[in-house]
């Protein structure tokens, strides 16, 4: 019998030498297929980028939604399936990229909302961890993140591989070399060796039952994907908000016995989390925070990283906290209870 929670360890502190796998196989002539993608995307000239995705893909997914309408300048959404699946929708989609992001590319209403999306005239990317499935042959372009197997049910590093993938064929389609993200496999190390200081910290939350995850611009898909691991490997009730839509009525759920995870970067969207810090502060809330130095309790990522790359390291301390806190509780992260490896939803 295996030790619980030593998949999704392994996995985790993986990722960084995923990270230059695909930085060495991100040009011309490399296995990812970016390079060739990219350069579709470009000769199409797409007015409107539409992403498709489930589960932790959808947080990649949103953190690339930010770097088209930032990077690129392109108005982009979410696409919600079921209107393509359950409603039999056939929007006119001209001029439209289509990105579909999956770990497995195997879910039935992401592979039938590519195939419409294509029928209607978008042109359909397919990012997965599986050149071989069946999303990345429906879609007219396939970028493989190259993440290699992932047992865990538990994503971490397919995710982390999606987002330097979709970042990398951003930044390509907007003439970059991406070698603004060429330091992240060595910082990715430096905060991972921190596992100890984590493992010390997650102590503070074997009995919460609830917990709230809060970040802004890029770092929200952080915030969104923190809970995600929380709930599923520590069934701990962990709810994410924008830290502008805390402002609202979500606040009147702070109080000391709900722990908040604060992500703030040092970049716009930290400065964005000031008044929710002091709104937090004032509330005497619990707060942990990740990222950019500050009062308090913390974990202090390495500066002088870019906002829109914030996020890959920002995530790894929170997957390690999901991680001891599901095995502070008596579970194991690597098989929670009810849920598969794929999700076939339609």
């Amino acid at each position: 019998m295996s030790t619980p929670g030593a998949l999704m360890a392994a996995e985790t502190a993986e990722q960084p030498q995923v990270w230059r796998r695909l930085r060495a196989e991100s040009g011309p002539d490399g296995a990812s297929g970016l390079h060739r993608a990219a350069g579709q995307i470009r000769s199409r000239a797409p007015r409107f980028v539409a992403l498709v995705a489930r589960g932790t893909s959808d947080h990649a997914a949103l953190y690339a939604k930010y770097l088209v309408e930032i990077r690129l300048g392109l108005p982009a959404g979410l696409v919600s399936p079921s209107t393509m699946t359950a409603y039999g929708a056939r929007p006119d989609l001209r001029d439209v990229l289509v990105l579909a992001v999956s770990q497995s590319g195997g879910s039935p209403d992401l592979l039938r909302t590519v195939q419409v999306a294509g029928a209607q005239g978008a042109l359909t990317v397919a990012v997965t961890n599986d050149a071989a499935s069946p999303l990345a042959s429906a879609a007219h372009a396939h970028v493989d993140v190259l993440a290699g197997p992932e047992r865990a049910v538990a994503a971490t590093k397919t995710y982390t591989a999606q987002m330097l993938t979709l970042h990398r064929l951003l930044d390509a389609v907007g003439g970059g070399d991406g070698a603004s993200s060429d330091p992240l496999p060595d910082l990715g190390d430096a905060v991972l060796a921190r596992d100890g200081e984590v493992a010390v910290l997650a102590q503070r939350y074997r009995f919460a039952q609830r917990m709230i995850t809060t970040g802004r611009g890029y770092s929200y898909p952080t915030a969104r994907e923190a809970a995600l691991k929380l709930m599923e490997t520590a069934y701990v009730s962990a709810q994410a908000f924008s830290g502008a839509d805390l402002q609202h009525g979500p606040l009147a759920l702070i109080e000391p016995q709900v722990p908040v995870l604060a992500i703030v970067s040092e970049g716009a969207g930290g400065e964005a989390m000031a008044p929710v810090l002091a709104s937090l502060a004032e509330r005497d809330a619990d707060v942990l925070r990740i990222g950019s130095p500050g009062p308090g309790l913390g974990i202090e990522l390495p500066g002088g990283v870019d906002d829109e790359l914030s996020p890959l390291l920002e995530i790894l301390p929170l997957q390690q906290l999901a991680r001891h806190v599901a095995l502070d509780r008596g579970a194991d992260p690597d098989a929670p209870r009810g849920l598969h490896k794929i999700t076939a939803t339609l």
